[in-house]
């Protein structure tokens, strides 16, 4: 099957403990980098690689992200009478009209691999993408995964996503072997869910941008549970490479993990000092605080 990639799949049902309490009442994918909510810079790279239907993979207690996605007609009216044209066609122009949102209920927090599967019934057998909102790549060029689409159309194979590690950060990352890179990609041999560093087949992890073949639906619905009694997407993968060709691919540009409270503040560093209104006066500020220590 051609690998052309059209629905991604956001699974956004997790607690977010580690920002608690803001994420009391505001799901994490919400929380602001800059002006955006994260889910907003995913959706974005997205849409950028051509994807024009949206599934997010939720729990029944959230709703923010759901609503963000929707249209605010009390607000856009304020907006309009008092006109305000620019905020208002920020508001509306959050999706493009082509593209379409689909809300999935993940009813147990069964794993990455479970919410993946929850979105069988909107992706069908279709080559399809998925993006995890906390892992934030930031690019000049071409976003990360329009990077992995392409290179899945013209390999006519599955992508995943991948970077070097410190040794001794593998037993946090889902870890692969493909010894034979060309370039930025290469064969995935092995594929392992956070291994001990000892154990560990390389120090490529794997980050959270994939593009899979549907034929990974099959497999998920057999998948056990596995680390952190958990169905583990890496392992569903690790059946794949038996049937099919999965490529390791080490993006362009930089991502920033913001399921931490360091990543988040990085990111926020990073996409201040690349905003055309804020990059002067942020730059001006660090300097002066950093002088101040």
């Amino acid at each position: 099957m051609a690998f052309q990639v059209k629905k991604a799949v956001f699974p956004v049902a997790g607690l977010g403990t580690r920002f608690l309490p803001a994420t009391k009442t505001v799901p994490k994918e919400m929380l602001p980098v800059v002006d955006k909510p994260l889910i907003q810079y995913a959706v974005d790279e997205a849409i950028e690689a051509g994807i024009d239907t949206l599934v997010f993979v939720t729990n029944r207690y959230k709703h923010a992200v759901a609503d963000y996605f929707d249209k605010a007609y009390e607000l856009e009216q304020k907006l309009e009478k008092a006109g305000k044209s620019e905020l208002l066609a920020m508001i509306r122009d959050v999706l493009p009209k082509h593209v379409r949102c689909v809300f999935v209920t993940q009813a147990e927090a069964l794993g990455l691999g479970h919410a993946v599967l929850c979105a069988k019934p909107v992706i069908g057998n279709e080559p399809f993408a998925v993006l995890l909102p906390d892992d934030l790549i930031w690019s000049k060029g071409r976003g990360a995964l329009g990077q992995m689409v392409d290179l899945a159309g013209k390999e006519n194979a599955s992508v995943i996503s991948v970077q070097p590690v410190p040794q001794e950060q593998t037993s946090s990352y889902g870890i692969v072997s493909a010894p034979n890179f060309t370039g930025r990609f290469g064969a995935i041999e092995q594929i392992v869910e956070k291994p001990k560093p000892e154990k560990a087949p390389s120090n490529l992890a794997v980050v959270g941008r994939y593009v899979l073949s549907g034929a990974i639906f099959p497999i998920l619905e057999k998948t056990r549970s596995g680390t952190g009694g958990e169905i583990q997407l890496t392992d569903a993968i690790a059946e794949l490479l038996k049937q099919d060709k999965v490529l390791a691919y080490q993006f362009e540009g930089r991502r920033f993990d913001c399921g931490t409270r360091i990543g988040l503040i990085e990111a926020t560093i990073q996409y201040a000092l690349d905003h055309d209104d804020l990059a002067a006066e942020a730059r001006a500020y660090m300097q002066a605080a950093l002088a101040a220590k």
